[in-house]
């Protein structure tokens, strides 16, 4: 996933200028778990910070609050939005509302409460015109990333606790399929769920030369949540029927030391490369010669990775989950599995099928071609936007 730096064209600008003028919206203040420079940032980050900086850009002064990020001032400036650093993993939620409460980072005139797994509780001590971001249900996630009492604690506080409280709040998610989770799992009225889906950077796009033989990528956080155990077991699967295959899972995170211990046991080190976190110049290059992405993940709000991949005519193969069944348009720009189990049979598919592949390929362009950085700064705006209008008295 690219760094997050779009630029407004002149007619985002226009559209976000008016929106703010007629909702009387001219600052705004965000509250994120992470920032883009914490080492663990990921898809939700580059929304975030995408989204700020085009709206800093149209003349709208942002101020995003986040937890400690580990070499990183307290205070700095990003694209022209202020973020401010503070507190770690866990005390950043009742730092950041109290806060908000004291006003001391400044008047705002509308609030962006970003509740990825934790929640702020906004809707308890914020009065100003506000908006969650909820990209996805972690459910299962928790036992994942935590010990079972904590893992029971953040369930509890995401499926029973926490939704009541925001049942009156509007709530922005990123795919029809993320919607129907909160709405399902959350109890979430339909009318109160908006979906605006991310965009893609402009430097993601066709071009380059493929890799002569077979060559499989999959990007994201080194976690459990996404599984790369379960890829690299199904890349094994394929490499012994296709000596040629060659794979890259681009990435860090604190599961980087089992995965290679894994690599070892299976003999596939030499042939399956974990390099880290690349440079976007790299990123792109790496998209352009594969041919065909994966991802084996139990949860996402949006596959950023699989549209990234799909502007650059790489078509995908994905575990059939909320994100992933919108990012992938099956059997156009991409396959689907029902379980993870499944993804060695479909990769084969594609990489065996040459006209198979690149009819995904032109497909993915094409359905990558829908979404852009801008769409999406206007869209989440104007949510923001009608909620301060529709709170402005009459008369």
């Amino acid at each position: 996933m690219t760094e997050a730096r779009p630029l407004a064209s002149a007619e985002v600008v226009e559209k976000l200028g008016d929106l703010a003028a007629r909702s009387g919206i001219s600052r705004v203040n965000m509250l994120a778990w992470r920032d883009l420079d914490d080492p663990e940032a990921g898809g939700s980050e580059i929304h975030a910070s995408s989204v700020a900086a085009l709206w800093a850009e149209a003349g709208i002064e942002v101020t995003m609050r986040t937890s400690h990020a580990a070499g990183h001032p307290v205070v700095a400036w990003r694209q022209s939005y202020r973020v401010i650093r503070k507190a770690g993993r866990y005390m950043v939620f009742p730092r950041a509302a109290l806060s908000e409460v004291m006003g001391w980072h400044g008047e705002r005139d509308a609030l962006v409460e970003i509740w990825n797994g934790m929640p702020f509780f906004s809707p308890l001590w914020a009065r100003a015109p506000r908006v969650t971001w909820l990209h996805h249900v972690h459910a299962g996630m928790w036992g994942m990333t935590l010990p079972p009492r904590l893992a029971a604690f953040g369930n509890a506080i995401e499926s029973r606790i926490a939704p009541p409280i925001y049942r009156r709040s509007q709530i922005v998610t990123l795919s029809d399929s993320s919607k129907r989770e909160l709405v399902e799992s959350l109890r979430f009225k339909p009318a109160r769920v908006h979906v605006v889906p991310p965009g893609i950077d402009p430097r993601f796009s066709a071009g380059g030369v493929r890799s002569e033989t077979p060559l499989v990528v999959a990007v994201g956080r080194l976690v459990p949540v996404k599984r790369f155990h379960l890829l690299i077991d199904a890349l094994v699967e394929v490499k012994q029927r296709h000596p040629e295959l060659q794979a890259v899972i681009v990435g860090e995170g604190y599961e980087r030391e089992g995965l290679e211990g894994m690599l070892r046991e299976r003999r596939a080190e030499r042939w399956i490369s974990l390099p880290g976190r690349l440079e976007d110049d790299a990123l792109v290059d790496l998209y352009r010669r594969a041919w065909v992405v994966t991802s084996a993940s139990a949860h996402e709000g949006w596959g950023m990775t699989i549209t990234e991949a799909a502007a650059c005519g790489t078509p995908a193969v994905a575990t059939r989950i909320a994100g992933h069944a919108d990012a992938i348009v099956e059997g156009r720009s991409g396959l689907l599995v029902d379980a993870p189990e499944l993804l060695a049979g479909a990769i084969e598919r594609v990489v065996v099928d040459e006209v198979l592949r690149r009819r995904l390929g032109a497909g993915a362009v094409e359905h990558a071609a829908r979404f852009t950085w801008g769409a999406t700064a206007v869209g989440t705006f104007d949510v923001l936007a009608r909620q301060a209008l529709h709170r402005r008295p009459t008369g």
